[in-house]
């Protein structure tokens, strides 16, 4: 499924090398994982997930697939890039196919890399994005409200619903406010979806950090963090460098001493990929047998027909029930034949919620 994360930055903030360090893990992983590059700049990576090893083991299963999200390595922006500066044209029209953005932030000193502004300053670089991209949203909005006046007055409701979110994104953008911090009730979502705002898309701040900062984060992040809580918006303190090192590691051993001699438990990576799976609103369900344990990416709040339906079509199609195991009861109960003896196996219909960890089986007749 095509749930895509961009990573965004102004030029050497350490974008470019946080993605090559995604895809050289995603690679290094690739005799257990199945990995594509599916562009120079877009590449696919496992979301660390330990059930998926506990639900294979309970099922003997000979191979697993964890869920997967997808990064994307955005051009470069600079200021102008909503007038068509630099790479503003191509960054923009990528911006728009990407479900959320990860924005890498310099949070580090030091003249090795030259910062583009002359000064380290990572809110100050947040506001430039930021700023194109408001202005960008601007740009749009005003394209799309012409059209709309005339077919309003000629009485067309629809337009006259979508003129009115118009009107009101565009007063939240003239107030230097991201559209993604609208009032928008349940049943404006269609409508609020439809504009395809740059700023209604959900954004992790990823502070590049030095490698001495990498498990605490430094002032520059701290000042990071509280603009992220402010925003609502997720934060995630990395060191570049260090998830570079990493990833030349193959042996998993020394690759969790390294990373706890300088006390981190895990990678900057799997904490930005665990965030941006998180930040597009996705949930896990698992398919479990002897060929193979599979984790399955669903939107939170995804019923089980349409959960079906991202195996194969024809399962939504002959869809009849969802043999459903939770994941504490699969593993308490010590597998799928444990959950049936006890009771726990539940059938569900087309209409129920899958829930995070739900261990599925699909009935279906076509």
């Amino acid at each position: 499924m095509g749930f895509q994360c961009g990573i965004v930055g102004l030029p050497n903030v350490g974008k470019s090398t946080l993605f090559n360090a995604l895809t050289a893990t995603a690679q290094a992983e690739s005799a257990n994982y199945p990995f594509c590059t599916v562009e120079p700049n877009s590449g696919r990576v496992a979301v660390p997930d330990e059930r998926i090893k506990v639900i294979s083991g309970l099922a003997k299963s000979v191979g697993v697939v964890p869920a997967q999200l997808e990064f994307m390595d955005i051009a470069g922006l600079v200021e102008g890039a909503s007038k068509g500066e630099g790479l503003g044209n191509q960054f923009l029209g990528h911006i728009r196919e990407v479900a959320a953005i990860a924005h890498v932030l310099r949070c580090f000193e030091g003249d090795e890399v030259t910062h583009v502004s002359g000064t380290v300053d990572p809110l100050a670089d947040a506001d430039i994005v930021d700023t194109e991209l408001m202005l960008a949203d601007l740009q749009s909005l005003e394209k799309r409200s012409e059209g709309l006046v005339k077919k309003a007055r000629g009485g067309d409701k629809n337009a006259k619903a979508m003129l009115d979110m118009v009107e009101r994104a565009t007063a939240v953008l003239e107030d230097g406010k991201r559209a993604r911090t609208m009032d928008v009730v349940k049943d404006e979502l269609p409508l609020f979806r439809q504009m395809q705002l740059l700023t209604a898309k959900p954004v992790m701040y990823v502070c590049n950090v030095e490698e001495d900062s990498a498990a605490t984060g430094n002032s520059l992040s701290d000042k990071v963090k509280q603009r992220a809580e402010a925003e609502n918006a997720a934060c995630v303190v990395v060191s570049a460098a260090i998830e570079a090192e990493v990833a030349q590691l193959d042996d998993p051993e020394e690759k969790q001493e390294f990373l706890e001699s300088l006390g981190l438990e895990r990678t900057g990576l799997e904490r930005v990929i665990r965030a941006g799976y998180e930040l597009l609103g996705l949930i896990t369900y698992f398919t479990a047998g002897p060929k193979e344990s599979r984790a399955w990416t669903i939107p939170n709040g995804t019923k089980a027909v349409d959960a079906a339906g991202i195996i194969h079509t024809d399962f939504a199609r002959g869809f009849i029930c969802a043999e459903t195991i939770s994941y504490a009861d699969y593993i308490s109960m010590n597998g799928e034949q444990g959950a049936k003896e006890a009771g726990r196996m539940r059938q569900e219909g087309r209409d129920y919620t899958v829930k995070d960890g739900d261990v599925v089986l699909f009935r279906f007749n076509v």
